[in-house]
């Protein structure tokens, strides 16, 4: 199972749409890939340590817990990376 991390905010104005992307791409997987992948919302307002490590980069995208991107999330960047799992 991969796991796929979208670190956000209340009131970022970046993260329902990093959130898009991301659930667009995996979407767009075939169907055995996509199975494996499970999408996770975290905010930086709930967890003191996720905001000392983010708060000044979010959103932030981790693949299984290894650092994607942050602020503006590339579709294609993320499929080719998901491809690859």
């Amino acid at each position: 199972m991969t796991t796929i991390t979208v670190i956000g905010r209340h009131g970022c104005h970046l993260c329902p749409t990093a959130l898009g992307i991301v659930e667009e791409v995996v979407a767009a997987l075939p169907d055995d890939t996509a199975d494996d992948i499970e999408i996770v919302e975290r905010s930086i307002d709930d967890d003191p340590t996720l905001y000392e490590l983010w708060w000044e980069k979010i959103p932030v995208v981790l693949i299984d817990d290894e650092f994607h991107a942050q602020w503006r999330v590339s579709p294609d960047r993320l499929r080719q990376r998901l491809e690859k799992i």
